[in-house]
């Protein structure tokens, strides 16, 4: 909706896209710390989430920019492969991120002996807060949007001839609403599973607003975009998610035998 800078100095330029963004970070890195000391988190261990936090998000920028380049390529590839000119997608980063978080954490894991199911529940509330500005600023950005509509629901960008669907605040609308529950569930129930509800419900979520959303990411399987092959990949894994986490969980919680029990 305002795709033009809004602080030049020299070659410096800052957008609304770029400030929604770093807001997002900063509520996340909040998240993280707050609820981490609501529920006992190790001080240590919140440290060093948080480090990784920043390490998987730099990676994350750029697996997203590294998905949309191989999209594109894949439609046209008589453009050439162009990493840094193509654009981002969210679940490119997401993939991306998720993956650098968790081998730097099994790297380092014996330090932290048992630590991670500790934060496993606030990480999504943290994953969405961030989301939900993100796509805050893909609106001021004038990306991401739906489909040509002549709905109440549509909004008239300036770049546009026709009204189309804002699905940039639908999402960001289902995004705060879904931090919100998972925030109840991770403070309030000690809800074990909030992984699993942030993975099923944001692919369900996603899958269904491609149907109206007018960002062409490319195609590599006919009959669904990227989008929606990753999101039915989210939703697979997290319902393999609940059981792992269940027995994890089940594990842990099984009374020990001392060795005098077992010798009689």
């Amino acid at each position: 909706m305002y795709p033009y800078p809004i602080i030049e100095l020299g070659k410096l330029k800052v957008y609304l896209y770029g400030i929604c963004i770093a807001i997002g970070i900063v509520f996340a890195i909040v998240v993280l710390r707050q609820y981490g000391k609501k529920l006992k988190v190790d001080k240590k261990f919140l440290d060093f989430v948080e480090i990784n936090a920043y390490i998987s998000i730099g990676v994350g920028f750029f697996s997203a920019a590294l998905f949309q380049a191989v999209y594109n390529y894949m439609e046209n590839p008589q453009n050439g492969f162009d990493l840094f000119g193509g654009g981002i997608t969210f679940i490119g980063g997401l993939i991306g991120g998720a993956a650098t978080f968790l081998i730097i954490y099994f790297i380092v894991k014996k330090n932290y002996d048992n630590s991670f199911k500790n934060v496993i529940s606030i990480i999504p509330c943290s994953i969405l807060v961030a989301h939900g500005f993100g796509r805050i600023g893909c609106f001021f950005s004038g990306c991401c949007y739906g489909i040509a509509t002549d709905s109440w629901l549509g909004v008239k960008f300036p770049e546009l001839a026709e009204k189309v669907y804002p699905t940039q605040l639908y999402e960001a609308i289902f995004l705060f609403i879904m931090f919100a529950i998972t925030s109840y569930l991770s403070l309030k129930k000690d809800y074990k599973y909030n992984f699993s509800v942030y993975l099923i419900s944001y692919g369900v979520f996603r899958f269904l607003i491609e149907y109206i959303r007018g960002d062409d990411r490319g195609s590599f399987i006919p009959g669904v975009s990227p989008s929606q092959f990753w999101s039915i990949l989210m939703i697979l894994l997290g319902i393999a998610l609940i059981f792992f986490v269940k027995y994890v969980y089940l594990k842990d919680s099984k009374p020990k035998k001392s060795l005098e029990t077992i010798k009689e």
